[in-house]
């Protein structure tokens, strides 16, 4: 991945002569390093990328569209030893990814230069996703449909929160996943009811709703999918509200596309619900993009900004209806890309609910 150019052409609007990159993500976008320490400094003519020693023969190998500089000791004393700012003034840092003690550190070893903290350095352009990166997502989509396949036949009456959560994991990473996008939600009975519940030692029951939130990192890009299953038969009642949530989530895949904003996409969903009297009841935002990432803009929120989502995004749309009184939770989430005119859906899996024969044997 190259991306040098790009953030080259920005210069010229930001009235700076450089962009210095700590952000990990930003840095592989720009460049293709996937390792965990480095910095790259872009300017008009030259990009320089600096790692330590650990990753010398990684860096040559993945790093493109720059001069790879390894360092011992200390990554600032390196920088002022080679002159790697020398010419430069003006130079943009990644204020929202780096803490204030290493600003500091900056600004006060480096008092000749002028440091410009600047937030959503490179979101816009990290946003609008290529072919290559838009296939990537929907591998890692189809990474977290075959561990749900594999999981949902290890659910049954007795096992906790907990163990279904270790077969989460183990399942993304002997298929392949680099790692979690985030740690599984597994919520069952009036678990389901709480939008971010974390796996407790909670025995499933016959009669639960469970909700299953999952998603992994497949060569650096995440996934992210949740679905709904109950284990026997659930009542009238969360059948009912499957389906308004199943028809939310219809009416915000049928309308999104390009040129959109956040709030307007949000509103679609939100106003189904409305009408089944169940809107208070989605209490968190329809969305948000991914990729190198699991949260990127643009979100997908009642307080989203004005500004249009572009083609190319890659975003979640995960209407969920939260009613902890009657210990019913839904929540149905798949993985769109934005095109012009429409979406293009990632995710594969079925919508229906799946409903356990609460006295079968987990496999």
């Amino acid at each position: 991945m190259n991306n040098v150019k790009t953030i080259q052409d920005l210069l010229t609007d930001r009235n700076a002569d450089a962009f210095l990159l700590t952000h990990l993500p930003s840095i592989r976008w720009t460049c293709g390093f996937t390792g965990s320490n480095a910095a790259l400094l872009v300017d008009a003519h030259r990009a320089a990328f600096v790692t330590d020693g650990r990753y010398d023969a990684q860096a040559r190998e993945e790093v493109q569209g720059a001069e790879v500089h390894v360092y011992e000791g200390s990554m600032w004393t390196y920088v002022e030893e080679q002159s790697l700012l020398s010419g430069l003034d003006r130079i943009v840092v990644q204020s929202d990814h780096m803490t204030v003690d290493r600003f500091s550190t900056l600004t006060d070893r480096f008092a000749d230069f002028t440091w410009v903290p600047e937030t959503q350095v490179l979101t816009r352009q990290m946003a609008s996703k290529n072919p290559s990166e838009i296939d990537r997502i929907r591998r890692a989509q189809r990474t977290t449909e075959a561990v749900l396949d594999w999981v949902v036949g290890r659910i049954e009456p007795g096992r906790t929160e907990r163990d279904i959560a270790a077969d989460v994991v183990y399942a993304h990473l002997t298929r392949g996943a680099d790692s979690m996008s985030f740690d599984p939600i597994v919520a069952s009975g009036p678990h389901a009811a709480l939008p971010h519940a974390r796996p407790t030692d909670r025995e499933i029951q016959e009669g639960d709703l469970i909700v299953l939130d999952m998603g992994g990192f497949v060569n650096g890009y995440a996934s992210d999918m949740t679905r709904t299953l109950a284990v026997g038969e659930p009542g009238k009642r969360a059948r009912a509200v499957y389906a308004a949530v199943r028809r939310a989530q219809s009416a915000a895949l049928e309308q999104a596309r390009a040129g959109l904003t956040g709030a307007e996409l949000d509103a679609v969903a939100r106003d189904v619900l409305e009408e089944d009297g169940l809107a208070d009841a989605f209490t968190h935002s329809l969305g948000h993009g991914l990729g190198l990432e699991i949260h990127e803009w643009p979100r997908v929120s009642r307080t989203s900004d004005e500004e249009p989502m572009p083609a190319g995004a890659c975003i979640t749309i995960e209407p969920g209806v939260y009613l902890p009184e009657e210990e019913i939770g839904v929540r149905i989430e798949d993985v769109v890309v934005l095109e012009e005119g429409g979406s293009r859906n990632l995710t594969d899996a079925s919508h229906d609910l799946t409903v356990l024969d609460p006295a079968r044997s987990a496999s």
